[in-house]
C-alpha cells in the first residue's frame, strides 16, 4: 500500500545580537567554556531579566516576512518545569502570545510552488550545552540565555524535498536580514522533526513520531526518509501497534533514528506569564518602521540578476543561495565588471576553491576588485582565457594581484602578427596528416591545429588571431 507522509517542523535558530536576550552577557561564538556569562545568566539572587530590544526587533521582522499576525502586546511566559541546563530551573519563552502566528511562506520545490503554513514563531532563551561522558557530565553556560527564534510549521509538508526546500528558504531569510548566521557548525540551528504517515484516502493523520534536535539539513533529510520508510514498513507488515507516539533521536553513525522515550498526548509544562518582564505595547509605527527596513531578499535579488543582468535562472539561483556570495557578486558589478563574466568566475572557479578548502569567502585572498581586474585583462586582450585561469590559480597560491602576475610570468598576449604567422607555418609543416584530413572534410582538425599554435606560444597567442591566420594559410 502507498502511504502519504505528513511532516511538521520546529526550527530553532539563534539570533545575532551583541548581548543575550535577557541579560548583558556577551552573545558571541566562543569555544572557551563558561566565558560568556553574567550574573543574570547564572540566576544569582536579586538579579532580574532585561529584554533585548534588538532581539524583539528581529523577531518582529521575521514574523512580518513570514506573513504572520503580530500581536498588539509583547509578553513572555515561564515554561516552568525543571531545566537542568538553565540555572534558574525554567525557560523564558512565549506561549500564550507569540510574536507571530498564522503565517505562511511560498517556496519553490523542484520547480513547483508550495505554500507552507506557519503555526507560530516565538522568541525565547536557549539553554546551556551539556556533554555526557562515561561517568560524568560537563556543562557550558555560554549558550544559556542566547536569543532563540523557534518557528513551528503546520503539518503541511509531505516529503524530505519539501522540508529541506523550506528550511533553506528560511535560512536564506535569516542570513539576508542579518537576523542570524544560521551556521550549523557553530550550533546555531537545530530542528525537531515530526513525521507520520497515512493512507492516501485517509482523512485523519497517522500516529506522530517526534525526532529531537537534528542539527544539519543533511541529517534532517535522512531523518525524514528513514522515518517514512520505517513507519511504512511496519504498517505494510501489519504491525500497526508498533507505530507509537514517541520521541526519538537521530544517530549520525547509522543514519537511523533511535527510541528515547514514550510521549503522551499533552505534556504539562506549567506555563504562566513571566512576572519580571512587564507586558508592553507594540506600536504600529514601530512595526511599520521594521517592515520598511527589510532588505532585498534572495528572491528579489534573483529577479534582478535575471532581468537586469541577463543571467540564467540557474546561475542567478547559485549566486543568491548564500548571501555572502550575492554580496561578493554585487561588489564585482560595482567596479564595472561584466555581470556574466563575474558570474562565471564566481560560480565555477571561486566556489570550487571555497568548497575544496572548506573556507569562507571572507578568508579567500581574491577580492571582487581582483575579479574585475582579471576580467578586464581578458576583455582588453592582454591575456587569453586559458592564461586567465592560470592567473587565478597563482592568485590563490602566491596572493598577489593579477596584473603583477602577468608581468612576473610574462603572460602578455603576443601581438606580433609576424611571430604568430611563423608559428602557424611551423604547425602546418609539422602536422601534414592533420592538414590533409582538414582538406578531406574533417573540419574539426582546425581546432586541433590552432591548439598546437597555442601550445607553441605557451598560451600567449590570441586564439582568434591564430585561428584567422590558420584558416588563411590552409586555404
Amino acid at each position: 500500500m502507498a502511504y502519504k507522509a505528513v511532516i511538521g517542523l520546529e526550527f530553532h535558530c539563534e539570533v545575532d545580537s551583541l548581548t543575550k536576550v535577557f541579560s548583558r552577557g556577551r552573545n558571541s561564538y566562543n569555544k572557551t567554556p563558561n566565558s560568556n556569562i553574567s550574573a543574570v545568566d547564572m540566576a544569582f539572587p536579586g538579579t532580574l531579566p532585561i529584554l533585548n530590544k534588538s532581539c524583539v526587533r528581529k523577531a518582529i521582522m521575521m514574523s512580518s516576512i513570514l506573513n504572520c499576525k503580530i500581536p498588539d502586546y509583547m509578553e513572555f511566559d515561564r515554561k516552568n518545569y525543571f531545566y537542568p541546563d538553565l540555572p534558574k530551573g525554567y525557560q523564558l519563552t512565549q506561549f500564550f502570545n507569540p510574536v507571530g502566528v498564522d503565517g505562511y511562506v511560498d517556496i519553490d520545490v523542484n520547480g513547483i510552488n508550495k505554500r507552507v503554513f506557519v503555526h507560530d514563531i516565538h522568541l525565547e532563551e536557549d539553554a546551556a550545552s551539556l556533554d555526557h561522558y562515561y561517568n560524568t557530565s560537563t556543562i557550558d553556560y555560554n549558550r544559556a540565555g542566547v536569543p532563540l527564534l523557534e518557528l513551528v510549521t503546520e503539518p503541511c509538508l509531505n516529503s524530505a524535498d519539501e522540508a529541506i526546500a523550506f528550511l533553506e528558504h528560511v535560512r536564506s531569510i535569516y542570513q539576508y536580514t542579518d537576523i542570524s548566521e544560521c551556521d550549523s557548525k557553530k550550533g546555531q540551528i537545530r530542528c525537531d522533526v515530526n513525521v507520520s504517515i497515512m493512507a492516501e484516502d485517509d482523512t485523519e493523520f497517522g500516529t506522530r513520531v517526534e525526532v529531537k534536535n537534528v542539527n544539519s539539513f543533511a541529517s534532517i533529510r535522512e531523518t525524514i526518509n528513514y522515518e517514512i520508510k520505517r513507519q511504512s514498513d511496519l504498517k505494510s507488515s501489519g504491525r500497526y501497534d508498533e507505530v507509537v507516539q514517541e520521541t526519538r533521536r537521530y544517530d549520525d553513525e547509522t543514519g537511523t533514528t533511535i527510541h528515547m522515550r514514550s510521549k503522551a498526548d499533552a505534556v504539562d509544562y506549567k506555563y504562566f506569564t513571566e512576572p519580571n518582564i512587564p507586558r508592553f505595547k507594540i506600536s504600529s509605527e514601530f512595526v511599520d518602521e521594521i517592515k520598511n527596513s527589510i532588505p532585498a531578499l534572495a528572491g528579489e535579488r534573483k529577479e534582478i540578476y535575471i532581468n537586469s543582468y541577463n543571467l540564467s535562472e540557474y546561475d542567478a539561483g547559485v549566486l543568491v543561495k548564500e548571501r555572502y556570495i550575492a554580496d561578493y557578486f554585487e561588489e564585482c558589478i560595482s567596479y564595472g565588471c561584466n555581470p556574466k563574466s563575474a558570474c562565471n568566475w564566481i560560480t565555477t572557479r571561486l566556489l570550487a576553491e571555497l568548497n575544496k578548502n572548506e573556507t569562507t569567502i571572507d578568508d579567500i585572498f581574491i577580492r571582487p576588485k581582483m575579479i574585475n581586474d582579471l576580467v578586464n585583462l581578458v576583455e582588453t586582450k592582454k591575456i587569453s582565457t586559458d592564461l586567465a585561469k592560470k592567473v587565478f590559480s597563482v592568485m590563490i597560491e602566491e596572493k598577489i594581484e593579477p596584473s603583477e602576475i602577468v608581468k612576473k610570468y610574462n603572460m602578455e598576449v603576443i601581438e606580433d602578427d609576424n611571430l604568430i604567422e611563423s608559428l602557424v607555418d611551423e604547425v602546418i609543416s609539422e602536422n601534414k596528416q592533420a592538414v590533409d584530413d582538414y582538406h578531406n572534410g574533417r573540419t574539426n582538425m582546425l581546432d586541433y591545429l590552432v591548439g598546437q599554435v597555442m601550445k607553441k606560444s605557451k598560451g600567449k597567442a590570441n586564439p582568434l588571431d591564430a585561428k584567422e591566420k590558420m584558416i588563411i594559410k590552409l586555404q
